[in-house]
């Protein structure tokens, strides 16, 4: 099969490499979109050569595993979690697959991923996409399983007043969750005008140029969309007195702040990660029923020899929301 592989020079190079097998209760699908995630921009330089990235992943099945539910039918549109647990481990009973230790993190270090004709992914993990929908948008179900996961843990009561900061992708899905979930007040905090009206556009009440007004200490739970160094700092100084302060940006480097400042006003922190498979699965069923605008994230569509311009684009552009892959 074809696939953008992780050459030498950590650059996405279209070359043939073999095409994946199904083993018991695993399925290959024919790969219809894979999102390009800020996660991948930062994790590519420590990638080996060989790697083929991709989760955000969605796809047509065409072959079918030993011991398969017969619901995975040949030719069936569905999404699943890019990764494959043992299935066995209280991770996996608890349907937290992400935290198993024997997981194969498809795309990030594990299996071949989603920039590629075909996947391998394990029936436990997959679900049925909604035939009325365009298939490539089941490439959104994984990015906004992230935002419902950080939204979920942020256990926002009515009237609360919420900050998100970040109106990248992982925001947006954030803000996506958060303007159902009964706050009083959304604000995002974001240096970029495109970005901040994109906020607006998925359901912010007000909008925020940090670099230009400074964030008040009033905020009952923030949540970081942002990954670098010094946004825990920037959340922890926007937090209320017994606030929550939600980490799900992914930061690869020290982020030093100040304890005593959560400390004095009480603070609880959670950093997020993943998904549960509960939660994957209700984004999809949220797509079943029109409850989501998928097609609001997605700004382009590149082919295989596209990918790593792409992600070029992205790193260097803040007028791209979520580009898809299409293999």
């Amino acid at each position: 099969m074809r696939a953008a592989v992780l050459n030498d020079d950590h650059q996405l190079e279209v070359n043939e490499i073999a095409d994946p097998s199904p083993g018991p209760g695993e399925l290959v699908l024919k790969v219809t979109a894979c999102g390009i995630c800020g996660s991948d921009l930062k994790l590519r330089p420590a990638m080996p050569a060989g790697l083929v990235m991709g989760h955000e992943f969605c796809g047509e099945v065409v072959a079918i595993g030993a011991d398969t539910d017969s619901a995975f039918r040949e030719g069936r549109h569905v999404t699943a979690l890019p990764l494959i647990g043992c299935g066995r481990c209280l991770a996996c009973l608890a349907g937290e697959p992400a935290h198993c230790e024997q997981a194969d993190m498809v795309g990030v270090g594990g299996s071949p991923g989603g920039f590629a004709e075909y996947v391998r992914v394990h029936q436990r993990e997959t679900v049925g996409l909604p035939e009325h929908i365009d298939h490539t948008l089941g490439a959104l179900v994984e990015p906004l399983a992230v935002g419902l996961h950080a939204v979920e843990r942020a256990h926002i009561r009515s009237g609360d007043k919420v900050l998100v900061v970040g109106a990248g992708p992982v925001g947006l899905s954030v803000i996506t969750w958060a303007a159902r979930s009964g706050a009083g007040e959304l604000v995002v905090s974001d240096p970029s005008a495109v970005r901040r009206e994109a906020a607006a556009q998925f359901g912010a009440t007000r909008t925020v140029d940090p670099e230009a007004e400074p964030l008040e200490a009033r905020y009952d739970v923030v949540i970081e969309c942002v990954g670098l160094p010094g946004m825990t700092d920037v959340c922890v100084r926007a937090a209320a007195l017994h606030g929550h302060v939600v980490i799900a940006g992914v930061c690869t480097k020290p982020d030093p702040y100040v304890p005593i400042m959560a400390l004095m006003k009480e603070l609880t922190m959670d950093f997020v990660v993943y998904y549960t498979r509960r939660e994957f699965f209700a984004v999809s069923d949220a797509l079943a029923h029109d409850a989501i605008d998928a097609a609001a994230f997605v700004t382009k569509r590149v082919g295989l020899e596209g990918a790593d311009d792409a992600f070029t684009e992205l790193i260097e552009a803040k007028d791209q929301r979520k580009i898809l892959v299409l293999p």
